[in-house]
Formats: C-alpha cells, sequence, structure tokens
C-alpha cells in the first residue's frame, strides 16, 4: 500500500482530503515562504508547492514507496500576491481593499512518487467573489483570528464563508488543494485516485 504523504501543516488541507476519503501522514516541509517574493501570483504558488513537496521527498524519514502532496495558495488582487496576512492591522487593511470585489484564489500543487521519482506540478485558480462587508465585521472577523493563518486572510469554509458571495471554479481549491486536479496529477504518475481511499 503506496503511502500518501500531506507536506502542509494546513488543518484545511488535511481536512479536506480526510472527506474525500484520504488520510495522509502529514510531514511538515519547513520551506520559507518569503524566499520567493517578486514573483507573479500563479507562479508563485505553484514555486513553493514544488519546494515544498522536493523539501519533504528529501527527508530521509519517508515511509518507504510514499506519494508527497506539496501545496501553497497565495490570492491575486490587483497583480498582487496575498499569502498570509503579517498581523491583525494588515488582514484589516486586506479585507477593505477585497470587500466587494472579486480576486482569483490560486493553489499550487506539486506530487512526487518517490519510487519512480516522477514528478508532475499544476496551479489551481478559483475566482473568489467578496461580499461588501462592513468595517465592523472585518474588526469582528479578525478579532477571531481566523484570518490571520490563511492565505488571503480568509476562509470559504469557516467563519469566513459569510464573506465570500461566490466563487467560480474549483470549491476545494480555495480551501486550499483542488481534489480533481489531484487525481489528474495521481493518474499522470501511474496511481488511481480511488486506491488511496482509506479502508473500513
Amino acid at each position: 500500500m503506496t503511502t500518501f504523504v500531506l507536506a502542509s501543516a494546513s488543518p484545511a488541507r488535511l481536512a479536506t482530503l480526510r472527506k474525500a476519503g484520504i488520510d495522509p501522514q502529514v510531514v511538515v516541509s519547513g520551506v520559507d515562504e518569503d524566499q520567493l517574493d517578486g514573483l507573479p501570483p500563479i507562479e508563485l504558488a505553484l514555486q513553493l508547492a514544488q519546494l515544498k513537496c522536493a523539501a519533504v521527498v528529501a527527508r530521509d524519514d519517508l515511509p518507504e514507496g510514499a506519494v508527497v502532496l506539496g501545496c501553497d495558495s497565495v490570492l491575486e488582487l490587483d497583480g498582487q500576491a496575498l499569502g498570509k496576512p503579517d498581523d491583525a492591522a494588515d488582514a484589516i487593511n486586506r479585507w477593505q481593499a477585497m470587500r466587494g470585489r472579486s480576486g482569483v484564489l490560486h493553489t499550487g500543487h506539486a506530487l512526487t512518487d518517490t519510487v519512480t521519482g516522477k514528478t508532475v506540478s499544476k496551479t489551481a485558480s478559483t475566482i473568489v467573489h467578496f461580499a461588501d462587508v462592513t468595517d465592523a465585521e472585518i474588526a469582528a472577523y479578525v478579532a477571531t483570528g481566523e484570518p490571520l493563518y490563511v492565505a488571503g486572510a480568509f476562509t470559504v469554509d469557516g467563519l469566513g464563508g459569510a464573506f465570500v458571495t461566490g466563487i467560480e471554479g474549483c470549491h476545494h481549491n480555495v480551501v486550499g488543494v483542488s481534489l480533481p486536479l489531484v487525481r489528474n496529477l495521481l493518474a499522470e504518475i501511474g496511481h488511481g485516485w480511488t486506491g488511496f481511499w482509506k479502508q473500513g
């Protein structure tokens, strides 16, 4: 049985994969996400995912024959890549800029089969429409702490869900991992999606 390894500390990615029948082993990459500042958002997401995947593949404590998935998400607004906010003030500024507008959530995915060495990677992009939230709503949301730990300073599967009026594209991608894309990438390296479903 091939072990599916998630090279990400994101609880949302882990929960999404588990709900889809896959219970990955989590190995955090420790990659410095600031090292690629200045890249276009779609490229930044992909290269960070590739770095995370490669960092975990290089470890010698992985289970034998593992398949490793690295992911990274950024929100593109006005051509800028927005990762996790620096602090509460930054999160408030972000929301004041985002409200009533749309952004594009890019999630880079990199997948490596440690047996064959095959690596595939691709970015999924989803348009996100934000509600015209009030200053009071923004302050209340930031005070919960939730937006401080996620790319773009929002969630669609948590408290921020009420502030997202619609999405165009893969819903799961906004949470941090596009399940249809991972299925396709697995097929490219010779693995079936359903083969990773946990038993019982």
